[in-house]
């Protein structure tokens, strides 16, 4: 068992630490001063330090690292997670610096994997090249999106065309104007299997009928750094039957396979922002004097100190084992995995995020801090692709399974 990083990994390693120092962080305060100052708030992506920044990425070779494969860096998750997790600590900024923020790269893989030629050329290689932005349409407000089976929206055929009626909320990035393409979830067959109703198609922003209804806040939070979440409504929108990815009825299966990279992508850049949140919390705790001794002197604050430290090594090994069983074992080999990472990851540094906050005293509540956006951005991934109670009732009915089979072979 070697818990070192490969050769690849440590040049890549040193090269975006490197990155984040010299460019990164100070260009933090530039990057927000830039969007405050834009015509339209949510085209956060069209600033020119972030297009400095991508110049950057691109001559160190910190491009599309995400993406295994032909279309990406080729690398594999176990290599990428250190760099994700490097990239979390300025998650409003790094991912996007390196073409690697969500949910653009669930929407490039998903066109990598399952889109066919005319598509990839059409909308991934503008998303690969950075030069557009992409939402993935799947939660609804009128029913349980827990179970995606629910999904209510219809894409109905037509002739040569199909037909979208339905309503989507908590779309991450659809405010931004630049988010030129929509990957829609709906359902083409009421009356099929129940994982089989469901298809996905690609429905360009600017399609008669598609109406970005409202923003939506996060714990008063707009989050347009990465062009907000949107209520959108789809009435008679009509697209040509090539935009189907895959074919009918398989839009279940190809939600699965997204998330799968995709909630490992969040835990990584997650443990980022518990990083820098202990590194905050230190600093604070050290400068700060109560009741005649430094803060970091008082043993309630020493044991938040340690317990984070703990709980974040315990988290970073599971994570960094659950990216190797994807790459030796698969997705669905990882399966049981990749729930335990979904629900430890957000409790986790929801936890450490809480610590920090209280160390900083009221200002950490306030936007001179990160730490309070942080905590609510983090506090999205206990839905972010499945809420932790589904994850839950799926891990124990698999371990139930486990067990019982352990017993019987006894």
């Amino acid at each position: 068992m070697d818990f070192a990083y490969d050769g690849k990994t440590e040049e890549l390693r040193a090269s975006l630490l490197d990155f984040m120092d010299s460019h990164v962080y100070p260009a933090e305060p530039v990057f927000h001063a830039q969007i405050g100052q834009l015509e339209n708030k949510w085209a956060w992506d069209s600033v020119p330090v972030l297009a400095e920044l991508r110049a950057e990425a691109r001559r160190r070779g910190l491009w599309n690292l995400f993406l295994p494969g032909e279309h990406g860096a080729g690398l594999t998750n176990l290599q990428y997670a250190p760099l994700a997790e490097i990239t979390g600590r300025s998650g409003h900024l790094a991912p996007a610096a390196l073409n690697c923020s969500a949910p653009d790269t669930g929407n490039m893989e998903v066109l990598a994997l399952f889109g066919n030629e005319a598509q990839r050329k059409e909308w991934l290689e503008p998303l690969l090249h950075g030069e557009i932005r992409s939402s993935f349409a799947m939660t609804e407000p009128d029913v349980a999106s827990s179970d995606a089976t629910n999904i209510a929206t219809r894409i109905e055929r037509d002739g040569d065309e199909y037909v979208l009626n339905g309503r989507k909320w908590w779309i991450t990035g659809a405010m931004n104007p630049n988010a030129r393409i929509f990957i829609v979830m709906g359902k083409t067959d009421p009356v099929a299997d129940r994982h089989r109703q469901q298809s996905m198609i690609l429905v360009p922003r600017a399609t008669a009928g598609v109406e970005i209804t409202r923003g939506m806040e996060v714990m008063g939070y707009d989050d347009r750094d990465h062009g907000g979440h949107a209520e959108l409504s789809f009435t008679d929108v009509r697209v040509p039957a090539a935009n189907l990815i895959g074919g009918e009825g398989e839009g279940f299966a190809i939600a699965q396979a997204r998330l799968g990279p995709g909630r490992i992508h969040h835990c990584m850049r997650s443990i980022g922002v518990a990083e820098r949140a202990i590194e905050l919390m230190c600093a604070r705790a050290d400068a700060r004097v109560a009741f005649g001794k430094k803060i970091s002197e008082q043993g309630v604050v020493r044991d938040w100190i340690a317990e984070s430290r703990v709980r974040i090594e315990q988290l970073r090994l599971l994570v960094l084992k659950t990216a190797w069983l994807m790459d030796t074992v698969g997705n669905k080999g990882a399966h049981t995995e990749i729930q335990a990472i979904k629900i430890a990851t957000p409790a986790t540094v929801q936890w450490i995020l809480d610590k920090a906050i209280q160390v900083h005293g009221a200002g950490g509540l306030s936007q001179d801090f990160p730490l309070a956006s942080a905590y609510a951005g983090i506090r999205t991934l206990r839905f972010a692709d499945g809420p932790d109670e589904v994850h839950k009732n799926a891990l124990a009915r698999t371990e139930l399974r486990r067990q019982a089979a352990a017993r019987e072979s006894g």
